[in-house]
């Protein structure tokens, strides 16, 4: 076991690490685009606040915001309450919104995947050697993503790949994890366990699995629930 198993990051720090892993940054630690590990970059939103079950939170701005309209909303921030619900809207919600002029917003909640989490079923990784075989028959839109997007851990079935488990987002220190089964396999239990596989591959790499996801996608919640994750905070954007 590695010294970042001994000793588990702080839900700050790990919120710290999600919001690296989410955006890229300039100098000034201002976001500026969306963190995908394969070509293209997509604008970042212009406000990210993580608040966490400690009571503290965080927030960055993208680099077009000004600078005195950063510092309002930083006020607002370091102003927020504990986090016990994932539903529940930042305290500030109406000023944030106000101030950016904007209604566009997401919110989810945010998990650290233990180290004792680990699958049931046997999974396999997925790589450019057996993607054409494994990834037939559903999940042949990830071979352009395959070498960008690893780990990438599979659930197969009938020799393909029916729940898919990979980085879509990748620092130094952290992954967040991207989860997909298909229909017609769902609620039997894979994407729990593609979830474990992938976080031990993670590990391996001696990062830190994440796993996101947003208030209103009940399944993806369903598999944090299943799978034990621990629950560190919840992120909010406004673009």
């Amino acid at each position: 076991m590695s010294d970042r198993e001994q000793i588990k990051p702080t839900a700050h720090e790990l919120m710290e690490m999600h919001v690296e892993a989410m955006f890229t940054h300039d100098r000034n630690m201002r976001i500026r685009t969306i963190n995908e590990p394969w070509p293209g970059e997509p604008l970042a939103p212009r406000f990210f606040l993580g608040r966490t079950i400690e009571g503290s939170a965080l927030c960055r701005f993208r680099y077009d915001v000004p600078e005195t309209l950063a510092r309002q909303l930083e006020e607002l921030c370091a102003d927020e309450s504990v986090v016990r619900d994932f539903q529940t809207k930042p305290k500030h919600f109406e000023a944030y919104t106000n101030l950016l002029q904007s209604e566009r917003f997401t919110m989810g909640p945010c998990y650290l995947i233990p180290h004792t989490t680990v699958p049931t079923m046997d999974v396999v990784g997925v790589t450019r050697e057996n993607m054409t075989e494994l990834l037939r028959g559903g999940f042949e839109w990830l071979i352009s993503e395959i070498d960008y997007a690893q780990p990438c851990i599979a659930l197969v079935r009938e020799g393909r790949a029916v729940s898919v488990c990979r980085s879509v987002r990748i620092t130094a220190r952290a992954h967040e994890a991207g989860l997909e089964t298909l229909e017609e396999f769902r609620g039997r239990g894979y994407a729990a366990d593609v979830v474990a596989g992938w976080a031990k591959a993670v590990r391996n790499t001696e990062c830190i699995p994440l796993y996101s996801t947003l208030c209103d996608n009940l399944s993806s919640q369903n598999v944090a629930r299943k799978s034990g994750l621990s629950f560190y905070g919840v992120n909010f954007t406004i673009a």
